[in-house]
This record gives structure tokens, C-alpha cells and sequence, in this order.
């Protein structure tokens, strides 16, 4: 299946947190739509991989995901080295996405930045045609380049390069995040487990905060805000949200 926008993320819940409100916005205008998580997030202080993987299927249907693959790297000691840019290489060919919006390229958590620059550095490579590959069923792949790479703004700030109005599925968007009641506030979840830097109230709220920040940054109540790159150019100015000024 080829896909319009892929959007990779180390741990199950990176792209909830970043963009799922562009994907959903995207594929309401008839964009298909993928994840990959490239670990388990089986260093996670709270919750299991396995309950992880029944909160990230829950996400993937508020986000009315096309597809969604987990690659099963190591969290935490995963590397951006020659295998796992070949292992990655393989899924970007598979699915030949047009854009992929990856982790950020510096950020709290060492994984993401890490994550961002492999996504990044096998987004490049797998443009490269004598770079072999093969797909599942053992077949050369063709080489595939995205686009454009957009990287998410997670909780180090970053002043975006352009922000995108997400007002109409905010609500949805939360829903997505909501699906991990293991790694988020929830009522739900009765696990006697400790509280850790995502799990309180407040860091939900800071979340839907920083989204009402870049959303007013063009008149707008809520947008997710990502760094990009490679210049983007326009071809008609009504592709343009303008605020008052």
C-alpha cells in the first residue's frame, strides 16, 4: 500500500502526543495514512509492551490509520547505524510515502533525537537506487525518496517552521492520546505503579497548552507546530492561513 504520509516515531504514543491531528486532518481529505513505531517503549516505567500494543491499536482507530507496523527495536539502545537504516530503508520503500513527519531531532529524551536523525538519515538513503533492499516476500524493492521530512516539536520547545490548524480535531486528537491509559492521567488505570513525568494531570494539560500557543500564532484555537529542513515552497498564496494583523 502507498501511502500519502507516514509518520515514524520511536514509542508507541510519540506520534499521538505530535501529530495525530494533522493525520486525521489528512486523511478526512482523503490521504492514506500510516505509523510506525520503531520500539515497543518496553523501558517504559509504567504499563507493559504488550498493553502498549492494545493502547497503540486503540489510537490507530481514533486516527483512522491506514496501517500501523511496530519495527521491534531495542528502546533505549537502539542506534542510527548501517542496520537500522537498512531495516527502516525497507519500510519507507514498502510504503513510498510522499511526506514522513519523524521524532524531533533534539529533545528531552536521547531516544527521540536519536530516532530523528536515523529517520531522517534512511529518508535520504533510500532515495539511493544502488542501495539494495528487499521487501518481505524477497523481491528487490524500488528506491524511494519522501519529499519532504517534517519533525515534531515534543517537549523541548523549538520555534516551528510552520504550524498546522488542527481546531476541528482537537478533541479527537486527545482521544488518541487518551488510548494509553498506562502512560497517561487516567481514572481507568488501577495499576499500583509510580507517577512519572507524563502520567499527572498537568502534563496533559501542557500539551493541549502548547497546541493553543501555536494555534495562536495564526488566529486559530489549537495547531501542532513542526521544524523542517528543507525549504517549502507554495504554489498559490491561498494555501495560506492568515491571522489578523
Amino acid at each position: 500500500m502507498k501511502l500519502d504520509i507516514l509518520a515514524i516515531a520511536v514509542h508507541p504514543d510519540d506520534v499521538e502526543l505530535g501529530c495525530s491531528g494533522t493525520l486525521l486532518i489528512e486523511k478526512s481529505k482523503g490521504k492514506k495514512t500510516g505509523v510506525l513505531d520503531l520500539t515497543r517503549g518496553e523501558l517504559g516505567t509504567r504499563g507493559t509492551p504488550e498493553l502498549r500494543k492494545q493502547e497503540a491499536d486503540r489510537a490507530a482507530q481514533v486516527m483512522e490509520l491506514d496501517v500501523r507496523e511496530n519495527l521491534g527495536m531495542a528502546d533505549g539502545f537502539f542506534r542510527n547505524d548501517e542496520e537500522h537504516q537498512r531495516r527502516l530503508i525497507q519500510y519507507i520503500r514498502k510504503y513510498q510515502p510522499e511526506i514522513v513527519i519523524a521524532n524531533a531531532l533534539d529533545d528531552r529524551h536521547p531516544d527521540h533525537g536519536r530516532a530523528g536523525h536515523l529517520i531522517k538519515d534512511a529518508c535520504f538513503l533510500s532515495g539511493l537506487r544502488k542501495i539494495e533492499t528487499t521487501d518481505e516476500q524477497g523481491a528487490p524493492q524500488q528506491h524511494w525518496r519522501p519529499k519532504y521530512v517534517f519533525h515534531l516539536i515534543q517537549d523541548r520547545y523549538f520555534t516551528p517552521n510552520f504550524v498546522y490548524d488542527v481546531t476541528s480535531v482537537m478533541e479527537k486528537k486527545i482521544g488518541s492520546i487518551k488510548a494509553y491509559t498506562s502512560q497517561f492521567h487516567s481514572a481507568t488505570y488501577e495499576e499500583q505503579e509510580p507517577q512519572t513525568y507524563i502520567s499527572t494531570p498537568e502534563f496533559l494539560d501542557s500539551i493541549i497548552g502548547r497546541h493553543a500557543m501555536f494555534g495562536k500564532m495564526i488566529g486559530v484555537a489549537y495547531a501542532e507546530g513542526y521544524t523542517v529542513e528543507k525549504m517549502i515552497g507554495i504554489s498559490s498564496f491561498d494555501a495560506l492561513i492568515q491571522k489578523d494583523t
